[in-house]
């Protein structure tokens, strides 16, 4: 099992009438909450620790993880509100984010509320839980206490509004990188982080030296690129899609990738280290299939196992 720790919260996704007014439409989500999900939807079992308000759109939340399979058990119900993202895509299917959250429920994670984590074979984090307090500093607790024991599975997933001051947070998910296994980026992000000039090369060598052991780079329709303790680079397309929009494309690679090495028992540290570079394709090009599907979808609409199974049949017998 796969414990996902960090937010969940609920977009609201606004777009103007021609005619005056406003059209809106709530959606859950939260990226670590979008994870879990589509970790359980591709059949690889799942549990979420985070915190989530006690109001209806907590009840939401909390009904949501449990249609779909997440075990609810470490989720700690807090009296503060559910954050909002006000949510607008452009014509080329981006998403800009609007954060209410200030005081929310997804911030109310104390260290005490950690569990138990010895029946879990990694943990996945990320997003801006990892850059507010106190669910940051939780979050690192985990990852210090864990990282030598299980696999762990880093997304940073930026939220520059939300998260403020960016320096603190590089020295933060520096020291993060030091307990990871995996470290999973967009290539935006990585210019969001380090600066547009930044050569995303020389910084998937330095989590490998800080000691990840495979780091994944996604860039769009441009696809992904696996970075390797051996020091491969492996890269694969993006498949081609009728883009609705990009909400959840990167959730979803990441459960994906994840989803595949459990299932061919590559989810611990050792595997990973030493893994092929037959399986990482695989694993990249699994994860795309997936990602896929969410883009042609409105919302963070992630796929099931047998949504992936049928486009990678399709690759097979084109």
């Amino acid at each position: 099992m796969i414990l996902v720790c960090g937010e969940a919260l609920v977009d609201l996704f606004i777009k103007a009438r021609g005619e005056g007014g406003l059209d809106a439409a709530a959606v859950v989500g939260g990226s670590p909450f979008n994870v879990a999900v589509g970790l359980a939807r591709l059949g690889c079992p799942a549990a979420f620790c985070g915190a989530i308000a006690r109001d209806p759109l907590g009840e939401e939340l909390v009904a949501t993880l449990v249609r779909n399979g997440v075990d609810v058990a470490h989720v700690r119900r807090s009296d503060r509100p559910t954050t909002l993202s006000l949510a607008s895509a452009t014509p080329d299917g981006s998403v800009h984010y609007r954060f209410y959250g200030e005081q929310a429920a997804d911030r109310d994670l104390p260290a005490a509320a950690l569990p138990d984590c010895s029946g879990f074979a990694a943990i996945a984090v990320g997003s801006y839980s990892l850059g507010v307090e106190p669910v940051g500093s939780t979050i690192e607790t985990l990852l210090a206490r864990e990282g030598g024991r299980r696999v762990v599975s880093i997304d940073p997933n930026l939220r520059p509004d939300i998260i403020g001051d960016m320096g603190r947070w590089r020295e933060r998910f520096a020291r993060l990188v030091s307990h990871a296994t995996i470290v999973k980026a967009s290539a935006e992000d990585i210019a969001t982080a380090y600066g547009q000039d930044a050569d995303v090369g020389a910084m998937a060598a330095a989590w490998l030296a800080a000691g990840a052991k495979l780091v994944v780079v996604t860039r769009g329709e441009q696809g992904a690129s696996a970075y390797l303790a051996d020091g491969a680079v492996l890269d694969v397309p993006a498949r081609p899609v009728d883009l609705v929009d990009a909400v959840g494309a990167g959730d979803t690679f990441h459960a994906a990738l994840l989803a595949f090495l459990a299932e061919r028992g590559k989810l611990d540290r050792q595997s990973i280290a030493t893994v092929d570079h037959e399986t990482v394709t695989n694993a990249l090009h699994y994860a795309a299939s997936a990602a896929s599907v969410t883009c042609s979808r409105r919302g963070a609409d992630l796929p099931t196992r047998q949504d992936v199974e049928a486009i990678l049949h399709e690759r097979t017998v084109a």
